[in-house]
């Protein structure tokens, strides 16, 4: 199953990781990484991005506001500037994280569903 459907309880996560449970190509989640400055993970020795669960729940409320809620960019780091540093902030991006865990439970459990369909 991947990391899509667990929550987020290990300290470091891989561009890879993230982008599998956040369906998200790596660079998405590298641009995002230029454009707010709020995310930023941090590299370990190889030089490779880590990601921690807070960075994990910024970069799902970020393709909340831009992916669903269709803002641009720059309309999304307004957003962000305007919740940040605020316990509303920081339970709008744990919410969205969660709410992509269940879409992609979800999406999982209807591809099942067709495969135990009969034919025909």
């Amino acid at each position: 199953m991947g990391v899509i459907g667990r929550e987020v309880r290990r300290e470091f996560y891989s561009i890879g990781e993230v982008c599998d449970l956040l369906d998200l190509k790596p660079h998405v989640v590298r641009y995002w990484e230029t454009q707010f400055p709020a995310l930023e993970p941090t590299k370990n020795r190889a030089g490779n991005r880590v990601y921690r669960a807070a960075d994990i729940e910024l970069i799902a409320r970020i393709r909340e506001l831009v992916h669903e809620e269709r803002y641009t960019v720059e309309g999304a780091q307004q957003q962000l500037d305007r919740a940040a540093g605020s316990a509303e902030g920081a339970e709008r991006a744990r919410e969205a994280l969660k709410r992509v865990q269940i879409g992609a439970v979800v999406s999982e459990l209807r591809e099942v569903a067709e495969l135990l369909e009969p034919p025909g």
